[in-house]
């Protein structure tokens, strides 16, 4: 998985710090998933039947989702554009742990070059492409935001699916 990440900003301006967030969120995330073999990342807890893979491909598939579709207009892009809606959650388990480091991996280094090419167009008030079907269009301030959420409430869920796994506890990945 990508092992550069932006330093978290504390006194940047608006963009700076929605991106900064972000980009510790996702590490968190890497760090809460990563160097796991395929019966890790298909490990359950409690009554819940998701994994780290699932949640791995999950979020692949809601970076292509919300910064490709709706940030930008473009394409989802494969595997995404031939997948049924929410199948991510029961294929993951099919594919090997570096095909899925490599999805989550691809999608986040796609995601950066197109929040990069909106920042260079414009500010975080720019809307996306797509348009809600109560009429509003999320602008790129909305979009990363909600990008947020999706992964704190996520790795969340990781916490728990690694401690139970092999123990790793922790608030952020080790510098």
């Amino acid at each position: 998985m990508t092992d550069t990440y932006a330093t978290l900003v504390v006194d940047g301006d608006e963009l700076d710090s929605l991106l900064s967030t972000l980009e510790r969120i996702r590490r968190t995330f890497a760090w809460k998933c990563g160097g796991l073999d395929a019966e890790a990342l298909r490990a359950t807890t409690a009554a819940s039947t998701m994994t780290l893979g699932a949640l791995l491909k999950h979020l692949a598939f809601v970076e292509a989702e919300w910064f490709a579709v709706q940030l930008r207009g473009e394409p989802i892009g494969p595997p995404w554009d031939t997948a049924e809606p929410g199948s991510e959650w029961q294929t993951a388990a099919d594919d090997s742990p570096e095909e899925l480091y490599a999805l989550w991996d691809a999608a986040v280094t796609r995601s950066r070059a197109m929040v990069a090419a909106a920042v260079a167009e414009g500010d975080a008030g720019q809307p996306g492409h797509l348009t809600w079907p109560d009429g509003r269009t999320p602008n790129l301030r909305r979009i990363i935001l909600d990008m947020i959420e999706e992964y704190a409430r996520h790795t969340g869920h990781a916490d728990l699916l690694r401690e139970a796994v092999d123990g790793l506890v922790g608030e952020d990945a080790p510098a």
